[in-house]
């Protein structure tokens, strides 16, 4: 369940709550949040999520709200760009509509970029620099990144992973245990976490990292990692797979858990 829904299940059980916020009302109310987006059952949930994202940076114009607001944006227009390319056979407009879709989701982001040209908000900054190449947009946020506003933010810490994959490769890995450090029981990490630890210790050569980070890639969901390489490697050197089963396990244990710790003590 979404937050915004579950928002609404909570209000509805109190007394005295409002009315509740819905799809309707803000379509009724403020029909330019909805009117310019694809009419039909494509993206159903991306739309809805977008909706009430514009809506909120309509009323609230905060820069939390317009970064909240961007990764709505840039979902819902992967999904419409990719709906639009299916054309309707029977009804031209489905498709025509998905087209205006996918033009309001870029004019919007547009929009937003052009209206935070000079922000300091970390997320906002790395959108600047990895949409729109703009080179000041990553200075400002590496000069931020010991600040606890971004070392407590997972997602700023992946950010960054991604930043100096290329260039730091130990630094790399410590922005990955970190962000695993910060995640919360129950929720589950980007499968960019799990893929490119293996991937980086697969080329440092520490096979036994790898093929425990591999394990914990599958144990939770992940399906394009390729293990015969790993274990051609550890095999050949006569290693016992059978204790790298095992922390694989409880470690995949201690991230579902919210309870991991790096091992480098970061």
């Amino acid at each position: 369940m979404s937050i915004k829904k579950a928002a609404i299940f909570g209000c509805l059980l109190l007394t005295g709550c409002e009315e509740p916020l819905t799809l309707n009302s803000i379509c009724e109310s403020t029909p330019a949040m909805c009117r310019d987006l694809n009419t039909d059952s494509h993206c159903k949930e991306e739309r809805a999520d977008l909706i009430f994202s514009r809506y909120d940076e309509f009323k609230t114009p905060t820069e939390d709200n317009k970064y909240d607001l961007l990764k709505k944006l840039e979902k819902y227009d992967k999904c419409v760009s990719l709906a639009a390319q299916i054309e309707h056979i029977k009804l031209k407009e489905k498709t025509t509509s998905r087209v205006e879709g996918h033009l309001t989701a870029q004019k919007e982001m547009y929009r937003i970029y052009q209206e935070t040209k000079e922000t300091e908000h970390p997320g906002i900054l790395y959108f600047h620099w990895s949409r729109q190449n703009d080179e000041h947009a990553l200075t400002k946020l590496l000069k931020m990144e010991d600040s606890p506003r971004v070392k407590k933010d997972k997602e700023m810490q992946l950010f960054l992973a991604t930043f100096y994959a290329k260039i730091d490769e130990d630094k790399t890995i410590d922005l990955l245990y970190n962000v695993l450090e910060l995640n919360k029981a129950g929720e589950v990490p980007s499968p960019e976490v799990y893929t490119t630890l293996v991937s980086l210790f697969f080329k440092q050569h520490k096979y036994k990292h790898a093929y425990t980070f591999a394990k914990i890639a599958q144990l939770s969901g992940v399906e394009d990692i390729e293990m015969l390489p790993i274990k051609h490697e550890l095999t050949s050197q006569g290693k016992d797979l059978t204790p790298l089963d095992e922390l694989a396990q409880k470690t995949f244990d201690s991230v579902r858990e919210g309870r991991f710790i790096s091992p480098r003590g970061i």
